[in-house]
């Protein structure tokens, strides 16, 4: 299991929002570059990348920026926040990101994610965010009607890179992942799952790596100090050997 630091931009400073609320918000740095090329000194094997701007816009806003991490980093990144056309999906992978993350429109159409997995294989990740069991949209500002086991089942065939799978109720919170709803969805998919939401001790990440996850996205607690990027690792490490 991978764990992969998460360095989310609004207004072009590197953020964590509690439940996803604009209002909550917390500023760890005015520099998200200067972040990322942080976690990868630390050890880090991967970033994810959001604009949030981009998520509640819905279109990306914090492009320059994500760029600029892109181009500062070795490592591969996976990037969301409003991806919702083809010609943003290409334009983030041409600036060289390894993953772009989708979410509203995967909820409209999982045809429109086939087609993008066809022409960019091995790229396309989607991201299931929930609340109380349905599928949040819109920087989760609108709850669907959708069932999370709907959207897994419309997304059984299409073939994924990956899933992000976030419990929206504790991302930022520093209460825990909810490791129960993330053994289900596991259990009901064969895409990889990538876990994300409350991650907060060292021994929330062995008992996560105990559930057969491609990766751990981890936030706040990093950000805080709950827990340090090198630990992280050697805690996967172990659980996974």
């Amino acid at each position: 299991m991978i764990v992969i630091p998460a360095v989310d931009i609004r207004g072009g400073r590197c953020v964590r929002l509690v439940r996803g609320r604009p209002e909550a918000e917390h500023v760890f740095s005015n520099d998200p570059v200067e972040m990322a090329v942080r976690w990868e000194q630390q050890g880090a094997r991967y970033l994810h990348i959001v604009d949030l701007d981009g998520a509640f816009e819905g279109a990306p806003i914090n492009v320059s920026v994500i760029k600029n991490i892109i181009s500062s980093v070795s490592i591969p990144t996976q990037v969301g926040g409003g991806f919702r056309s083809d010609e943003t999906v290409e334009r983030l992978l041409e600036a060289g990101a390894t993953r772009v993350i989708l979410g509203t429109r995967a909820l409209d159409s999982s045809d429109w994610v086939g087609e993008l997995c066809e022409k960019f294989s091995g790229h396309i990740v989607v991201s299931v965010d929930s609340i109380e069991g349905k599928v949040a949209v819109r920087g989760w500002t609108v709850v669907s009607d959708t069932l999370v086991t709907e959207l897994l089942e419309r997304l059984a065939k299409v073939p994924l890179a990956a899933i992000v799978y976030t419990d929206t109720s504790r991302d930022g919170t520093l209460g825990g992942p909810h490791f129960e709803q993330i053994a289900e969805v596991v259990a009901s998919t064969t895409i990889p799952v990538i876990a994300a939401g409350g991650v907060t001790t060292l021994e929330d990440v062995r008992r996560l790596a105990e559930l057969n996850l491609e990766g751990v996205i981890i936030g706040r607690a990093l950000y805080e100090g709950t827990l340090t990027l090198p630990d992280a690792n050697q805690v996967a490490e172990e659980a996974a050997g």
